[in-house]
């Protein structure tokens, strides 16, 4: 009998030894709507910089990760009513934004630029700008710039979508865009933005992006490691290089 018992203990041992770990399964937020950082192409998949950022990540760490998307109004607090585990979205690191979610260390640093047509007596200065009408994303850092630095001067007008800013600014209705020089420079490499340029110098260039966690989440520095390590084999580099031509960080 004690014979049985123990081999039926070591079939049972071998079957549990045999069954693959599951791998943990966490969700990555992001919004979406943003090219090159994140958007749905025309599969229905989201796609970008950040989503093969977050994968590397994920992956650094044995993690499985799906994608979530969110409005980019509500998708602070989606982060912190669990709709997902970690935000990855060109999101800047602010002390407001700080109150409310966790942040990692910087993975892109940024600059905030004006678009507008090449045809355009545009220079960036109070007096040139006085009267015109400038288009922001709503809840940016641009937004936030504009109104803080211009707001007397110019005509703020804000959008849901970068996309719809742009729309704006295509047919006329805006004189210009204010946002992060990547999402500028991507705009412009494109058939719509082709008409159009930088103008001027970067207004801000002190824009660093995050990943952001639930305030006090261990993920932070889950996260935090598996980013110093993409960075260190040129994993990171490798991602950059698919989207742009010259140095993020």
């Amino acid at each position: 009998m004690k014979s049985y018992k123990k081999a039926l203990l070591v079939a049972a041992t071998a079957m549990f030894m045999s069954i693959p770990a599951m791998a943990e399964k966490l969700r990555i937020g992001t919004e979406g709507a943003y090219p090159p950082f994140n958007l749905i192409d025309n599969t229905g998949a989201v796609v970008g910089f950040d989503i093969d950022i977050a994968q590397a990540l994920c992956a650094r760490m044995g993690a499985e990760c799906s994608v979530v998307t969110s409005d980019w109004d509500g998708i602070i607090p989606a982060l912190n009513t669990r709709r997902f585990d970690f935000l990855v979205a060109a999101m800047s690191i602010t002390e407001e934004r700080k109150q409310a979610v966790d942040f990692t260390d910087p993975y892109i640093t940024n600059k905030l630029r004006f678009v507008a047509p090449k045809t355009a007596d545009f220079e960036v200065d109070e007096a040139s700008l006085k009267g015109k009408t400038i288009g922001v994303q709503r809840a940016t850092i641009a937004g936030q710039w504009l109104e803080d630095n211009l707001g007397k001067v110019v005509r703020v007008r804000q959008y849901d979508t970068q996309e719809n800013a742009y729309l704006d600014l295509a047919t006329g209705r805006i004189d210009g865009v204010l946002a992060d020089n990547f999402v500028q420079y991507e705009w412009l490499q494109s058939d719509a933005g082709a008409n159009f340029e930088f103008k001027g110098e970067p207004v801000f260039d002190d824009d660093d992006f995050g990943i952001a966690v639930r305030k006090g989440d261990p993920l932070r520095e889950r996260l935090n490691k598996a980013l110093a390590e993409i960075i260190e084999d040129g994993t990171y580099d490798e991602i950059a290089a698919k989207y742009f031509p010259f140095s993020v960080r």
